[in-house]
């Protein structure tokens, strides 16, 4: 073959899609739609990416997998990035993909407790210790108590479970599009002191995360426009983009499901690779102020924008 030939035929090669590992916070769920979305319908293959997307065994993992090199990207929480950056993680924000709060302070419609503040003396459960601990203890402060006034207690995912049964008066770290739901469907009527409505800065509750000291910044960008791709979709299609999820997973084809899916949808970022500066300040002020962290680190030092 003549060079000029040879040189034609190499460019005309397609380029090798290029693998992307990512661990998501939790089981696939709809919360996860623009992620999932983005892969079934191929926009990450269209970004030349190959993604395998896997559940963790333990919702405390991922940030940590990450960290140490065992994964290229993580499902996260904002609250907890400030906190494990803080802990010296080598963790930054990428995208977002719940733009809103969905933790909830959950408690009956018809119990006795209506308000923070009646919540002395009583018991609540949560699910992962550390920040739901955290925002506990600032929600109390705010209605002149503290975390002494209540007894804390570990119901591990059993969160509705444990508030419908009487184990706990109340529970934290549910969240506002699945929990009250399920109560619902299960025949009790849940209610939802909302976190930001309870001197909490609002804040992202889902956002991916990398490692910057071992991110390819050009696939990450591809991975957070293709995602941005799937959010999209959901939007201009919400019954196509449902019917593609369920018909992917199949075992979460049920009542529950599908009410949170549209519960969900209006809180997924339309523009996830943009930095909301403004709100990481806010939190990492609160965090300081609250007596959480010793120092107020630069927004720089937590989020980035990989397509910027």
């Amino acid at each position: 073959m003549k060079p000029l030939a040879l040189a034609l035929a190499l460019s005309a090669t397609p380029a090798a899609a290029q693998d992307l590992s990512l661990m998501l916070d939790w089981f696939v769920n709809p919360d996860h739609a623009p992620i999932i979305v983005a892969q079934e319908m191929g926009f990450f293959a269209d970004a030349g990416l190959t993604v395998a997307i896997t559940a963790p065994a333990d919702p405390s993992d991922p940030p940590r997998m990450l960290a140490s090199g065992q994964v290229d990207l993580a499902v996260g929480y904002q609250p907890q990035l400030h906190l494990q950056v803080h802990e010296g993680l080598p963790l930054t924000r990428i995208a977002t993909l719940v733009a809103t709060p969905l933790n909830c302070v959950t408690v009956l419609a018809d119990g006795p407790v209506q308000s923070i503040a009646d919540l002395k003396g009583r018991t609540v459960g949560y699910s992962v210790p550390g920040m739901e601990t955290a925002l506990m203890g600032a929600m109390l402060d705010r209605a002149g108590l503290s975390l002494d006034d209540v007894d804390l207690v570990n119901v591990g995912w059993s969160l509705s479970p444990a508030l419908m049964t009487g184990q706990v008066d109340a529970t934290l770290g549910g969240f506002r599009n699945f929990e009250l739901t399920q109560m619902r469907l299960e025949g009790a009527e849940g209610r939802c002191l909302f976190v930001e409505e309870q001197g909490i800065p609002a804040y992202d509750e889902l956002i991916l995360l990398a490692n910057p000291r071992t991110m390819d910044s050009d696939a990450t960008a591809r991975f957070v426009a293709a995602m941005e791709h799937g959010a999209h979709y959901i939007l201009n299609h919400p019954d196509e983009a449902w019917e593609l999820f369920r018909d992917t997973y199949p075992d979460l084809d049920d009542e529950l499901n599908r009410q949170a899916w549209t519960a969900t949808l209006p809180r997924f970022s339309q523009s996830p690779g943009a930095v909301d500066h403004a709100r990481y300040a806010r939190f990492e002020t609160f965090l300081r102020d609250a007596g959480l962290t010793d120092k107020v680190l630069p927004v720089s030092a937590l989020a980035t924008d990989p397509g910027a």
